[in-house]
């Protein structure tokens, strides 16, 4: 059976593939993959023998990525190619060539392994839906292309059943909008494990006091002697005299906050006082009832925490920056059309 294999190189290699006809894997430190035997436990074996740092997980799934690109891949498959280099996508055959190249060799030490191919022709991207596009943007080396096969295919003349959509098939305008949604969601998960994993509580609530000076207050951690569950005393004025007193507690969980924490923090307010709860996580709806029927309660959740964070994040401290390393990125705000 011919298979069609999608293929992801390093933005630098620029048009040496397409010229000389190749598509590659990095891989030096493992020697001539191509002589490693036609056996999965052996390509586990080798990986981690030679990356011993590589956490148990991602063992077998390189090990996998590695063996399909020696053993899997054969002469006549079809390889899909989107380059970083142009944005276009390349399509062409498999060869029967095989070669390892020495390191340094064309200045590009990240072709050690190169499987040949014949190319057939390059597209510009919007040739293509968006659904096509998003099963192309794998992160990984080496993939199977199957539900679009059939429309990548077409684009060189080759008619397969291969991918036969349905009625359900997403337009351009909900694909894209599911992407966006995807990629919001994946910035809000990583933002909270970064600070789950790389904070202690204490360091949570300098981090809060932080943020709040961020956004303008004047904030400090309270003494931690008889603070009844206050962690974070905030205020607009720079010594505090002016109301209103926000006193915020803070905590590092990501599971679900109950009514009765909330209402301990509703406890220590007086005249002209504010209380903010701050959570990773979630909080039950008996504390959302609280927080409408209270004026003075706000409750802030791990998504929340995360939108104030991204609205807030140029103002933060280098520490901060370096413990949730992000980048500005802008994507499609569209709308999915009602069904």
């Amino acid at each position: 059976m011919t298979n069609i294999w999608g293929v992801h190189m390093p933005k630098q290699v620029s048009d040496t593939p397409l010229e000389d006809g190749f598509v590659s894997m990095g891989w030096h430190e493992l020697g001539n993959i191509f002589e490693l035997p036609d056996d999965r436990e052996a390509y586990k074996t080798a990986i981690a023998a030679t990356y011993p740092d590589l956490k148990a997980g991602a063992v077998p799934v390189t090990a996998g990525i590695v063996y399909r690109f020696t053993h899997a891949v054969k002469a006549g498959d079809y390889v899909i190619y989107p380059s970083k280099h142009d944005g276009r996508v390349n399509i062409g055959t498999f060869t029967d060539t095989v070669e390892r190249v020495n390191m340094g060799e064309d200045g590009l030490d990240e072709l050690t392994h190169r499987r040949g191919v014949n190319w057939i022709e390059s597209f510009p991207r919007s040739d293509f839906t968006q659904a096509a596009l998003y099963e192309i943007g794998s992160f990984i080396t080496l993939f199977a292309v199957t539900k679009h096969a059939a429309e990548f295919l077409a684009k060189v003349g080759v008619k397969t059943d291969a991918d036969v959509p349905d009625e359900d098939t997403p337009n351009d305008d909900q694909v894209t909008q599911r992407v966006s949604a995807q990629a919001e969601q994946t910035t809000h998960d990583f933002v909270i494990k970064r600070i789950h994993s790389g904070l202690s509580g204490y360091d949570f609530e300098e981090f809060t006091a932080h943020l709040l000076e961020c956004m303008g207050y004047t904030a400090r951690v309270s003494d931690k002697s008889g603070d009844g569950g206050v962690d974070v005393i905030a205020h607009t004025d720079e010594l505090g005299f002016q109301p209103p007193i926000i006193k915020v507690q803070c905590k590092r969980q990501t599971g679900q906050i109950g009514e009765p924490d909330a209402n301990q923090l509703l406890g220590t307010l007086g005249d002209g006082e504010f209380g903010l709860f701050i959570t990773l996580g979630s909080y039950s709806r008996p504390a959302r009832l609280l927080e409408r029927n209270r004026s003075k309660l706000r409750l802030i959740d791990g998504e929340e925490l995360v939108d104030i964070i991204l609205e807030n994040y140029g103002k933060m401290s280098a520490s901060y920056r370096t413990l949730i390393p992000l980048k500005q990125i802008y994507v499609p705000d569209v709308i999915e059309a009602a069904e």
